[in-house]
């Protein structure tokens, strides 16, 4: 298997991600749920930032000079892809975050560990997006700081939902910001992978949650890029 087949199954085994019927924050009923808060020991904390290494390695192209993560969440998510980094592949890529509150006494600041320079090309490290909030909240602090570019932001799952538009939140960070958004796999990834498949003699996504799941998608799917809805035919 490859890495993103490996991470399905492994967010599977960690409780991560469940099916069934849950109300989300948007108020939408979706038969799946990922819930990264879920995850809690040094083993999984660990594996995780050996996904996000690789999504990393194997999307962002061209040198990264540091990675970000955003409080809180980032924080150990940033840390633990760092730590991938090095031993995996022998690259020693600083990283940092943020603190909520800027602080005014010892080394101050709102960045923590690696101070961005200019012209760094930095990599946000997330769980999920889906509103673009984090982006907007710490592109200004890391270009306080310098003249630096965030070049990629990699995020967990993309659930390749609209938001209040036609685009999925990873679509309308693209646009507003030009800034690549990496997951390290899609719902659609999770459906082709575990459709029918057993997991500890359990089929995950039987027919009717995958048809469950297809229906969600095709009312709350975003589109593709240039491709148009009936009403604007």
């Amino acid at each position: 298997m490859g890495y993103k087949e490996e991470f399905i199954e492994f967010m599977v085994r960690s409780q991560v991600l469940t099916f069934g019927e849950f109300v989300l924050k948007s108020g939408r009923i979706s038969p799946y749920f990922i819930n990264t808060g879920l995850y809690r020991t040094g083993a999984q904390i660990a594996k995780l930032g050996e996904y996000y290494a690789a999504c990393l390695m194997a999307q962002v192209k061209g040198g990264v000079n540091a990675l970000y993560g955003p409080a809180y969440k980032g924080i150990p998510l940033v840390v633990s892809t760092a730590t991938a980094l090095f031993h995996q592949y022998q690259l020693d890529i600083p990283y940092c975050f943020n603190r909520k509150e800027s602080k005014d006494h010892g080394e101050g600041g709102l960045i923590i560990g690696y101070q961005p320079a200019d012209n760094d090309h930095i990599v946000m490290i997330d769980d999920v997006t889906t509103a673009g909030t984090a982006m907007r909240e710490n592109l200004p602090i890391i270009q306080s700081s310098a003249k630096a570019k965030v070049v990629a932001l990699i995020i967990s799952v993309d659930r390749m939902e609209k938001g209040t538009g036609h685009l999925s939140a990873v679509q309308q960070i693209r646009n507003d910001f030009g800034i690549n958004v990496y997951p390290i796999v899609t719902v659609r990834d999770i459906l082709d992978h575990l459709y029918g498949k057993k997991l500890e003699g359990k089929t995950v996504i039987d027919d009717i949650i995958k048809e469950k799941m297809e229906h969600y998608l095709k009312e709350y799917g975003a589109l593709a890029i240039g491709e148009r809805t009936e009403e604007e035919d």
